[in-house]
């Protein structure tokens, strides 16, 4: 008998969890970081949101992170 997967109450896969913190001003930064971080949802400084810990979140993370704060939920 193989184990089964976690699953969450939706029955998705259930995957980690990442908070994101927009720590530093975009103004000054390349438009497609400020881009990238509207993908994430950060708007203001100090603002904090959470998102799916999935390849393509930590790859938007890698590219600003210069101007974030990670840590977990």
């Amino acid at each position: 008998m193989s184990p089964a997967k976690k699953t969450s109450r939706t029955g998705e896969p259930s995957v980690g969890r990442v908070q994101v913190t927009l720590r530093r001003s975009p103004i000054g930064t390349p438009m497609r970081h400020r881009l990238v971080l509207q993908g994430l949802g950060l708007r203001r400084i100090r603002q904090t949101v959470v998102h799916p810990d999935t390849p393509q979140v930590r790859g938007m993370i890698h590219k600003v992170g210069y101007l974030l704060e990670i840590g977990k939920p």
